[in-house]
């Protein structure tokens, strides 16, 4: 008989957490007496959006570059992403001493771009319709001998952004139900690896925008399909296809999936910061828009939400409140 060893563990999970202590911010749990009245259940809020860079991908992306040989880090790292694992690999790479390159869609947010060109990483555009970012960066990461972090294709991201979901357990204690956002997987499976881990009863529920089923399509099939690539106002969730690593585990880990519209995640957005005066991007809006809106259905009494990231300018965020696109 024959066994197949999982790409990311619990234990690996831990080891993440103790390489990030110092480096990363422990971020704050949030609660609201308005949310638990909208919703029927004791909601608890890990705020990603405090996290450095303001997205979980910075725990991750540090995980996997502080692992790299002094070698590797001699010779920088690449990376492709919309905007958040950009940022992180680029602020990772500063705090290691290294640099980075970062393969980033054309139409990439602004203020995304911005950030990552200012924690010092050089980028490379491409047309996200149109081109392969991982051959474009894998290429580029061939010539110029560079250590490629993808934003969730490794195990050690995974790990990384597995962490998570740790301190929101070890903060929250017992909870019935975790709803994670899922663009190409690396958090929930990490969130979900942490949660089954430690509390083995406790339902996983990732969130995907309407038009970027790709997870749920998945799962109904039994095997990773391919979509075009969704246009949604969730841009880290823009994804046509699920990881192979993070499907593995999220197949086997995953409870379920639910979709919202580009309307409740704009909702979402706006409670988020009328009522819990917090900012929060459209992809981190995903599982509190399931939320709102009753798509998760009926839930434990005490329910854990990854608000995965804030990373949106004043006037893109102001247009999503009002209505646009």
């Amino acid at each position: 008989m024959t066994t197949t060893t999982p790409p990311v563990t619990l234990d690996d999970v831990r080891d993440a957490a103790a390489r990030l202590q110092g480096v990363a911010h422990r971020t704050p749990v949030l609660r609201s007496r308005t949310l638990d009245a909208l919703t029927g259940v004791e909601v608890h809020l890990k705020c990603e959006n405090f996290q450095r860079v303001g997205a979980f991908k910075f725990r991750g992306a540090y995980n996997a570059a502080s692992r790299l040989t002094p070698e590797q880090l001699s010779r920088g790292i690449a990376a492709y992403s919309s905007g958040n694992h950009a940022q992180a690999v680029a602020l990772a790479a500063r705090e290691l001493g290294t640099t980075a390159v970062i393969v980033m869609p054309e139409d990439a947010p602004p203020s995304k771009r911005a950030a990552t060109a200012g924690y010092g990483a050089e980028i490379v555009t491409y047309d996200r319709y149109t081109g392969d970012r991982v051959a474009i960066a894998e290429a580029l990461a061939a010539e110029r001998g560079l250590a490629l972090i993808p934003p969730y294709e490794d195990p050690h991201v995974m790990a990384g952004q597995g962490t998570a979901a740790l301190e929101l357990l070890e903060e929250a204690g017992e909870l019935g139900a975790l709803l994670t956002p899922v663009g190409g997987g690396g958090l929930m499976a990490g969130s979900a690896t942490a949660a089954k881990g430690l509390q083995p009863g406790i339902r996983t529920i990732g969130i995907e925008p309407e038009a970027g089923d790709d997870t749920k399509r998945s799962l109904e099939a039994g095997r990773r399909i391919s979509i075009p690539v969704p246009h949604t106002i969730a841009d880290g969730q823009a994804l046509h296809t699920p990881g192979e690593l993070t499907f593995s585990v999220n197949q086997r880990l995953l409870d379920d999936v639910v979709l919202v519209t580009d309307d409740e995640i704009r909702d979402a957005m706006r409670f988020a910061f009328e009522r819990l005066k917090i900012v929060v991007e459209p992809s981190g809006a995903t599982p509190l828009a399931a939320l709102l809106s009753g798509r998760a259905g009926t839930l434990p009494r005490r329910v854990g939400v990854i608000i995965s990231g804030g990373n949106i300018d004043t006037g893109r965020f102001a247009d999503l409140c009002r209505g646009g696109g």
